[in-house]
């Protein structure tokens, strides 16, 4: 038998959620055969599936040992992730980062720890505001994300509350975010919004864009304005409406100006010469919008966080950024 007790992070879960969470091999049937049985308790006494976890609960498992992580499954993990980290706004519930082009946001295929949220944990941890041998089934983690070779802002909570939040904020629009973009071109006209439909194929991992409705297609939805030219190229400032996969690439190159160093979107050829080895594609500002909407997160309604970099502003000698719209 293992037994839990519930802290800040844990609670307001369900408790088959909690359970899944602490006992990852445990088959979905058998968890719900043994709430039924009570192999699982709650203080102590029978609980249903959707029972919502409280401070101070103790959740009692009555399960065999392989259906928890084995030993040498390290909480430490992260201190395998670098230590450059890019802060822009830190508070006690979250933290905005500025992720360098080139890292990666979540562990992929090469199963390397230095990604950005392996960083922030390490970061957090050395500072002594995460010790994840004490948390059951939270850890700091990310509520958006941002490809590879996309530089920018990045939200991480750093407790559960905070996660669920921001989660809710950004699904409902309620957090605005603003990318800055280097494309081929002179866009005509200077200024508007682009509507596509966009067809995720994810073994390619690209997505097609179709200017009528697709079968499985989603809305894509990308509001720009031309802020400068220079030479080949101009600067834009795109506002997400909605969130899709490689949406600002793949509906900038539809219409016909493509970001500077993307070859997946746009051509090699296009690009030879340039010195552009990543999308010149940057998340550059965020503002919280959330009203009443935002909890106890609501000193961050109205305000605004930009990057303090460009990675690619020597493109445009005395750029800065413009103020909100």
């Amino acid at each position: 038998m293992r037994s839990f007790t519930i802290n800040q992070n844990d609670a307001g879960q369900r408790l088959d959620r909690f359970v899944k969470k602490v006992a990852p091999s445990l088959p979905g049937g058998l968890l719900q055969r043994y709430i039924r049985i009570k192999r699982i308790k709650v203080n102590g006494k029978r609980a249903e599936n959707s029972t919502i976890l409280s401070q101070g609960d103790e959740v009692a498992l009555y399960l065999n040992d392989e259906f928890f992580p084995p030993p040498s499954d390290s909480p430490l993990a992260f201190l395998g992730a670098g230590r450059g980290l890019s802060v822009v706004y830190e508070d006690d519930n979250l933290l905005l980062a500025d992720k360098e082009p080139g890292l990666v946001v979540h562990e992929d295929e090469s199963k390397s720890p230095d990604t950005l949220i392996g960083r922030i944990q390490r970061y957090l941890y050395e500072k002594g505001e995460y010790d994840p041998q004490a948390e059951h089934s939270f850890a700091p983690a990310l509520c958006n994300r941002i490809d590879r070779n996309t530089a920018g802002l990045v939200i991480a909570a750093k407790n559960a509350p905070t996660l669920r939040v921001v989660n809710d904020l950004i699904r409902d629009r309620l957090i605005e975010k603003y990318y800055l973009c280097v494309v081929f071109g002179q866009p005509s006209p200077a200024a508007g919004t682009l509507k596509h439909f966009l067809l995720k194929d994810e073994r390619a991992k690209q997505v097609s864009v179709f200017d009528r409705p697709h079968p499985g297609a989603r809305t894509a939805l990308t509001r720009y304005r031309t802020l400068a030219y220079h030479g080949r190229f101009s600067l834009l400032e795109i506002e997400l409406l909605t969130g899709r996969t490689h949406q600002i690439r793949a509906q900038m190159a539809h219409v016909g100006h493509p970001l500077l160093g993307d070859t997946k979107y746009g051509t090699a050829a296009q690009n030879k010469g340039t010195g552009w080895k990543f999308q010149a594609l940057c998340a550059y500002r965020l503002r919280f919008s959330a009203g009443d909407r935002a909890e106890h997160l609501a000193y961050l309604n109205g305000k605004t966080f930009t990057v303090g970099q460009i990675p690619f502003g020597s493109l445009f000698p005395g750029f800065t950024a413009p103020p909100p719209l």
